[in-house]
């Protein structure tokens, strides 16, 4: 079998797997009808508690941008660019792009020398060129959000502290910035920063929101925002918001203790194949160096490691809760 017959076979494995995707991520039929109850309660509650949750969720919705969404931006390079802001590692486009085509090369260089397999050496490289920058992001992007969850309550403690004896919201902000170490007080450093050089708080708060991308941070600035707009005692709204926050951190902890064993499982399972493959290799080349040789056993890896994405694919859907 030729590497013409091989490219279809392929095409066809890689929509399989977007289909499942596609069936996987659609929604179900229960979130939906629970959407329209919710829905309809909110618009027939003459509860405050209910109207002022609706009214929250209008201007969540209302500030999510159109394309881009799960970066928040208008463009893939934009996208791209604020993913590595989020990181906090001042890391630049040219920088990443660079990064990315050096692990291709290299990787690329040294499979092909090892096996002789040009088409297979530059997809492994090209792979993991793209995937390998794109998973190191990602990686520092959850460490920076979680350290910030982390002391972001606290930061919320100092603002209400702050307000209650008299301070104004803006010198409250500055206390943040100086006194919370860690992505909380850079965050807030650059709001003050922004305020002073005329920026209004509105406009500065939203501007960290959207680089910062965090739900948590998106309620403060929208229950800045709404007692601007209605009046209100700002202090005990902000502690509750406060509250809130810790508890949410705390439901997320209770889901990651009790999705910690599947977790588990998961990595062992995914890991093993892998693992008992690259032993053989190292003891005996000649027994599996069929794989990347044998147009038979090519297609036959490839199989695989389709089944194994799928698998994993679900594994993940099945410890992944959204709260």
């Amino acid at each position: 079998m030729s590497i013409v017959q091989l490219l279809p076979i392929a095409g066809g494995l890689l929509a399989l797997m977007v289909m499942g995707y596609v069936l996987m991520t659609g929604s179900s039929p229960a979130k939906e009808s629970q959407r329209r109850l919710q829905a309809v309660r909110y618009r027939h509650s003459e509860s405050t508690t209910d109207k002022v949750e609706s009214q929250l969720k209008k201007a969540i919705a209302a500030r999510k941008p159109k394309q881009f969404t799960r970066a928040g931006a208008d463009s893939r390079l934009a996208a791209l660019q604020l993913r590595l802001d989020r990181t906090g590692m001042g890391w630049s486009l040219a920088q990443y792009f660079y990064a990315s085509l050096g692990i291709a090369v290299v990787l690329t260089a040294l499979l092909y020398l090892k096996t002789d397999a040009a088409m297979l050496s530059l997809g492994i490289g090209l792979l993991a060129g793209a995937g390998l920058p794109h998973m190191a992001v990602g990686h520092f992007i959850k460490r920076r959000t979680n350290q910030f969850n982390a002391k972001f309550p606290d930061g919320i403690d100092l603002l209400v502290r702050g307000l209650r004896s008299g301070l104004p919201v803006t010198e409250t902000l500055g206390v943040v910035a100086s006194e919370v170490p860690g992505p909380v007080g850079s965050e807030f450093r650059a709001v003050v920063e922004r305020i002073k050089i005329g920026r209004t708080m509105e406009e500065s708060l939203q501007e960290t929101a959207d680089k910062l991308g965090t739900a948590e941070f998106q309620f403060f600035v929208i229950t800045l925002a709404i007692q601007r707009e209605t009046g209100g005692n700002l202090a005990e709204t902000l502690s509750n918001l406060g509250d809130v926050l810790r508890k949410r951190a705390q439901m997320k902890l209770k889901i990651k203790a009790m999705s910690s064993e599947s977790k588990a499982s998961a990595y062992i399972v995914g890991a093993l194949p892998f693992i008992v493959f690259g032993m053989i290799y190292w003891i005996n080349p000649n027994y599996i160096g069929g794989f990347f040789t044998d147009d038979r056993l090519i297609v036959t890896g490839l199989g695989g490691l389709v089944w194994m994405s799928i698998g994993a694919f679900i594994m993940a859907k099945m410890v992944s809760f959204e709260i």
